[in-house]
């Protein structure tokens, strides 16, 4: 009978490989299919700008004018009686408006997005142990695209202060995943010599979601309403793209479903009219190596970690120590930066087009080079391009001229540092394993979140000293990076185990 149906394979004559060799050898490392998938993936990136940068225009303080002659003469609000004046747009345009955060209420405007910012902290590290473990990337994706979409029409529903700041922190909690959930399925089946490229276009997705965001709230001028404008794309997304995208199968690897894995490999040879043969086996890279023998049938025992395993193994522990340092480093900069820009008294639709705008050329630049010199040297030398503008700003005394030239320092400040923001997130990927990657990214993220909450303190410290505390923080940044190995064209490992025998065999070899 077994003329009809030939024999599978046996183990012996199975060519194992690791998910690196099979793409380069048999499948493409980036072709129709790894596109498609990038493309379809990365538009969450546009909804993370969304919910993140939406109070840019819903805590916005609105124009006002005097409804009596007494107050003509006034340059604030502030002291004047109830009546002698009104809000130009009504009082539903803005929460600042509806619930009364001017004079000594203002502080509440920025305490909400420092929550928000402390939700996305807290996001980050529930959902990258998800995504790592129980619900992989893709379920992470969607779980937090829903609690998206709920979180933010409550949030228009909000009929007090304190219900806002509470949605807008539960917000805070489902966007941390977002990102990193979206960067990590989206880059995980590229191959090693396409990925850096591949990674550093995902934040054009982030970039373009806050171009679009300032159409959107030109469109929607009430506060309500741009809420709930913005959390729709969130429901289409789950609807409309999310059931055309694959789970990551480095992540079936590690969880020993060999089986859902080789069937995206395959998917993934034929639309790259690759040609995948039949004896080719997806392998951990301990199992290729052969240090670490399993079985090699379709279902294998999961490999588990978690940040414990990280903190326990001294190679992750280091790397992870300084890629929080970088981070959090890298994000005081780039939102200090970006606040000092948003706040330039021009038009605020068009001024955060414009800046939205101003970050692509950084991205694209980042891009070319990356893998011409690297991802250690360009870490260093974007973010020491950054801290020298910054500090050149902050040692720029007086007004007219001078200010315009402090301005171009910040602007170029900014340039420098969004190339830095992109690259780290390509580095973080490739500096550990896949069995505790999103766990990692997420702790980085995490540090970069709480950079994020202290940016708005600093940019109130003056005119000169933000620009010296950023310049600083840039250096500071470029000097810890030295430390950190290069992973230019380095296979991205699937276990500790993998890691450590590939980097104790590149060290003998160094």
């Amino acid at each position: 009978m077994w003329k009809h149906s030939p024999p599978k394979c046996s183990e012996a004559e199975a060519e194992r490989l690791c998910m690196d060799e099979m793409l380069k050898k048999y499948c493409g490392e980036f072709g129709w299919w790894q596109l498609r998938h990038f493309v379809l993936t990365s538009m969450a990136w546009a909804l993370e700008a969304f919910h993140t940068m939406v109070v840019i225009f819903a805590d916005r303080e609105p124009a006002w004018r005097c409804v009596s002659g007494g107050c003509a003469e006034a340059a604030s609000i502030c002291g004047m009686e109830d009546g002698t004046w009104e809000w130009v747009e009504g009082p539903g345009s803005s929460t600042v408006a509806e619930f009364g955060l001017v004079c000594g209420d203002k502080y509440k405007v920025g305490l909400v997005q420092a929550l928000f910012f402390a939700g996305c902290m807290i996001g980050a590290g529930i959902f990258g142990h998800l995504s790592d473990s129980k619900l992989g990337r893709k379920g992470s994706l969607v779980v937090v695209c829903i609690l998206n979409a709920i979180f933010g029409c409550l949030t228009a529903l909000s009929p007090t202060y304190p219900v806002y700041v509470a949605f807008r922190l539960l917000t805070g909690v489902s966007t941390g995943g977002v990102g990193l959930c979206a960067f990590v399925l989206a880059t995980e089946p590229v191959g090693a010599t396409k990925r850096g490229a591949a990674g550093m276009s995902t934040f054009y997705f982030f970039s373009g979601g806050i171009a679009a965001l300032s159409g959107i709230a030109y469109a929607f001028r009430s506060w309500r309403a741009l809420y709930i404008a913005t959390s729709i794309p969130s429901i289409l997304f789950l609807v409309f793209v999310l059931p055309f995208v694959s789970e990551s199968p480095r992540w079936h690897l590690i969880r020993g479903e060999v089986g859902p894995a080789m069937q995206t490999m395959h998917a993934i040879a034929r639309s790259n009219d690759g040609d995948l043969p039949t004896t080719a086996l997806l392998a951990l890279d301990e199992e290729v190596s052969g240090h670490s023998p399993r079985s090699t049938s379709a279902k294998r025992e999961a490999v588990n970690g978690s940040l414990v395993d990280v903190l326990r193994c001294p190679l992750t522990r280091a790397r992870l120590f300084l890629a929080v340092a970088v981070n959090f480093f890298c994000s005081v900069v780039y939102y200090g930066l970006s606040l000092n820009v948003v706040n330039l008294g021009t038009n605020l639709y068009l001024n955060v087009f414009l800046n939205a705008v101003a970050e692509m050329p950084a991205f694209f630049l980042t891009a070319v080079l990356l893998d011409r010199f690297g991802r250690k040297p360009l870490s260093i030398g974007t973010q020491w391009f950054s801290g020298a503008f910054c500090l050149l700003g902050g040692m720029i005394k007086g007004y007219g001229v001078w200010k315009m030239v402090r301005m171009v320092c910040g602007i170029l400040g900014i340039f420098g540092m969004a190339g830095t923001y992109n690259l780290l997130f390509i580095y973080t990927v490739e500096l550990f394993p896949t069995v505790v990657r999103n766990a990692a990214l997420g702790c980085a993220t995490q540090a970069a979140q709480m950079g994020a909450i202290l940016a708005p303190f600093v940019v109130v410290m003056g005119e000169r000293v933000p620009f010296l505390v950023f310049g600083a923080c840039g250096v500071a940044g470029g000097m810890l990076a030295f430390l950190l190995p290069e992973t230019l064209n380095q296979p991205l490992y699937d276990t500790m185990a993998g890691m450590e025998e590939g980097e104790g065999g590149r060290a003998l070899l160094s």
